[in-house]
């Protein structure tokens, strides 16, 4: 049947999968589905998600944001390059094996093509007085596959959605990405599926910064713990007075910590 049931059971195997292939290289867990979601909820405290891509630190001027982010960690992001027809530009910052930091700005180069459903707007990038976690990305297979699951399962989704970046270096990179309808004021990632002929982000952005821990805050917390239980998402939710992302990073100065 084409149930929620049915979804759990899949995301699990696909992201069992998807870790058996990389124990490796990361120590992923493998085996028993509901021994590894057990493992998850019980080091809550202790780890980040292992379906995390990214995290979005955003702001409404990148060198500004690239500033706040070597003040205190010691590490400066590097350019990233320009989302075409999204009006963003970004920087970036390696955080440990297929993790990084994306500090995601307006493109002022853009500005006369921003509409209501540029990441500009969506990510109210110019409202921001100061740099704060905006959303975070999963990666958890094939997006396609994960598309038709959740409209079996009811939980509604945009995409796949084709994007884009040409780095400084003039390559390009790709990748698709399913966006959930209702993501919990930004609680729950979206969803992103690299090109085969593109490389990580992670792989040539500078590095020297560990991301430590990552976990989210609400103040309907019981809710949100059903939700990413029913997408096999292993992020630790906490009880908090308003609906964020907390993260901590490690870097040469010591330990930064980033919220939304």
């Amino acid at each position: 049947m084409n149930t929620r049931r049915e979804f759990l059971g899949w995301m699990a195997a696909a992201v069992l999968t998807w870790g058996s292939k990389s124990a490796g290289k990361s120590g992923y867990a493998t085996g028993g589905g509901a021994s590894v979601r057990s493992r998850w909820f019980e080091m809550g405290a202790d780890m980040v998600p292992k379906v995390l891509d990214h995290i979005l630190l955003g702001c409404a001027d990148l060198e500004s944001g690239i500033s706040f982010v070597e003040a205190r960690t010691g590490v400066k992001a590097a350019f990233g390059g320009v989302h075409p027809g999204r009006g963003t530009q970004n920087a970036l910052l390696s955080l440990g094996e297929r993790r990084y930091l994306e500090i995601i700005a307006p493109d002022p180069k853009q500005a006369a093509m921003m509409g209501p459903e540029s990441s500009v707007e969506r990510l109210k990038l110019r409202e921001l007085r100061e740099p704060r976690l905006v959303t975070w990305a999963a990666h958890p297979g094939r997006v396609d596959l994960l598309a038709v699951k959740l409209e079996r399962a009811g939980m509604a989704a945009s995409g796949p959605t084709p994007g884009s970046r040409k780095r400084p270096d003039g390559k390009l990179l790709q990748w698709k990405t399913l966006n959930l309808k209702d993501d919990a004021e930004g609680l729950l990632p979206f969803f992103i599926e690299w090109s085969a002929d593109s490389v990580h982000p992670s792989v040539d952005a500078p590095k020297g910064c560990e991301l430590k821990k990552f976990w989210v805050e609400s103040p309907k917390a019981e809710d949100l713990r059903k939700q990413v239980g029913l997408m096999e998402i292993d992020v630790e939710v906490k009880h908090g007075e308003s609906a964020r992302l907390r993260a901590r990073i490690d870097g040469p100065k010591g330990d930064m910590e980033l919220s939304g």
